[in-house]
């Protein structure tokens, strides 16, 4: 059985054809430009490799409204306001869509393809640019009242600290690639000051070409205010982690990006919080883990929707 999927992005966009074991048979990638130009490509690759394809599974920032298969205004994509893409999907291929936005698209893939397979209860974290949560609870998908579930890096950790969600010490802002570049630069000002400039930063001019990759290169290399940070940032991901695992108690936790590449810098502290923060029987049944779909999860997200889609459809026929 194939089904098509759509991976929407800020800067780029893939349209492919693959299996419900999650291979990819055909794929056409382009860049993302205006709404019209890009929709057009998108349905014209679709018409090209669609074969026998029986669905579609659409991925894309939020905010989207899956109900109505509507996306609503993503900031990554500029005038992409009330655009009704699954009905458009159905008017020009003539096939059922799912709309979802990326991290519960993510969260569906590593549940069907990747980490998570074999999970009734299973939440996925981006850990990239930002921070924010996919959940899959009692061996399906749950959004929400309106979609908006999941959205753990809007929730406050500290009083004061780097912000992410427009929130002073939230979650994201403390876990996030951004949050641990604007933790270094924090941790770099301070080590300046006293006249011990660390290596990553070596002067106040380098502040900004600080990211969580280049703190990562010289911790790997032992640099001690680099490991600084990463520790701190174990310490947060485990207290967030904490309030996820007392309150959904799920099987596995499936951590991408940051975490996939560097879970050794920041694994340690991260249990150590856990130990002490989350209810014991709880925390004895979960499993976190790095994601395992890697650079390529949005096309693995966008076909796991497609499946899911297929599968609602067949569902509700019966």
């Amino acid at each position: 059985m194939e089904f098509l999927g759509f991976d929407i992005g800020g800067t780029k966009t893939a349209v492919l054809r693959g299996t419900e074991k999650g291979e990819i048979l055909e794929k056409i990638k382009f860049k993302t430009t205006t709404v019209d130009e890009t929709l057009e490509n998108i349905f014209q690759a679709a018409e090209k490799i669609k074969g026998g394809s029986v669905a579609v599974g659409i991925s894309c920032g939020g905010p989207l409204d899956s109900d109505t298969g509507t996306i609503l205004s993503p900031p990554s994509l500029h005038d992409w306001d009330r655009i009704e893409i699954v009905k458009m999907v159905k008017e020009r291929l003539g096939l059922d869509a799912y709309l979802c936005n990326d991290a519960n698209a993510c969260a569906v893939a590593e549940w069907r393809f990747g980490a998570g397979v074999g999970a009734k209860n299973m939440i996925f974290l981006t850990f990239g640019t930002g921070m924010g949560a996919g959940l899959i609870l009692d061996g399906k998908l749950y959004n929400g009242t309106n979609g908006n579930a999941g959205e753990i890096g809007h929730v406050r950790l500290e009083h004061y600290g780097p912000a992410g969600y427009g929130k002073q010490g939230s979650f994201e802002g403390f876990v996030s690639g951004g949050g641990i570049a604007r933790s270094a630069q924090q941790v770099a000002i301070a080590a300046i000051q006293r006249g011990e400039a660390p290596q990553f930063c070596p002067t106040l001019k380098d502040l900004d070409s600080i990211t969580a990759k280049s703190v990562a290169e010289f911790a790997e290399k032992g640099d001690k205010l680099a490991l600084e940070v990463y520790k701190k940032t174990g310490e947060m991901l485990g207290r967030g982690l904490s309030i996820l695992i007392d309150i959904l108690n799920p099987e596995k936790i499936v951590i991408g990006s940051v975490y996939e590449r560097s879970s050794h810098l920041m694994k340690d502290e991260m249990l150590k919080v856990i130990d002490e923060e989350a209810l014991v029987y709880a925390k004895n049944v979960v499993e976190i883990l790095p994601a395992k779909l890697g650079d390529e999860i949005g096309d693995y997200a966008s076909l796991a929707l497609a499946l899911e889609c297929y599968e609602r459809m067949t569902k509700n026929d019966k």
